[in-house]
Formats: C-alpha cells, sequence, structure tokens
C-alpha cells in the first residue's frame, strides 16, 4: 500500500472513474475531517479529498464545482464515455450566491 503512485487531480482532469470512487466514498459528501491539506510544488496551499484504488492514491481538489458534481452524481450520464475519460464530465458554471 505504500508504494501506491499518487496523482493531484483537478476538476477539469476528472474522470468518470474517480467521480464515481468519490461518490461512493463519500456519499453523504465529505466533511472537514476528510479535507487533506498541503503545499504543492509552487508553495500554494491546496485542499483535496482521497480516494484510493490498488494501485493509486487520488488526491482530488475540492472546489463548489466538485462539491456540485458529486451531489448531482448519476452513473447513467457517463455510460458513453471511458472510465479515464477527463472529457466526460462537463465544466460547470456556478451562479454567485447573490445572482438569482
Amino acid at each position: 500500500m505504500n508504494n501506491l503512485k499518487r496523482v493531484i487531480v483537478d476538476f477539469k482532469k476528472l474522470t468518470p472513474e474517480v467521480l464515481k470512487l468519490l461518490v461512493e466514498r463519500y456519499p453523504a459528501g465529505y466533511g472537514d475531517n476528510d479535507i487533506i491539506v498541503f503545499k504543492n510544488a509552487k508553495n500554494e496551499t491546496i485542499e483535496a479529498v482521497e480516494v484510493l484504488t490498488n494501485d493509486t492514491k487520488y488526491l482530488v481538489k475540492i472546489s463548489a464545482k466538485l462539491e456540485h458534481t458529486m451531489e448531482n452524481y448519476d452513473e447513467d450520464d457517463y455510460e458513453d464515455f471511458n472510465d479515464d475519460d477527463p472529457t466526460a464530465i462537463p465544466d460547470i458554471t456556478l451562479k454567485a450566491d447573490d445572482e438569482e
């Protein structure tokens, strides 16, 4: 388990496979205790949640788009895509709180 490949995933590179793992691991959403905080190579603070496969540890960067996509997840939306296709998950525009 210590020899896992480590991958940091931004929302733009999220695949159906990793999204499904996230929804399965955090079915009610993730909480403060699930968030991992670290500095990247540019010394920027990153907040992420972790999901594991047999050979990879994914750290998925937290964003409002990620939360929205997880809340509205439906496996059927991705049945026409390969599990590793980052174009399967559409980029979304979220309204600001003051826009209605």
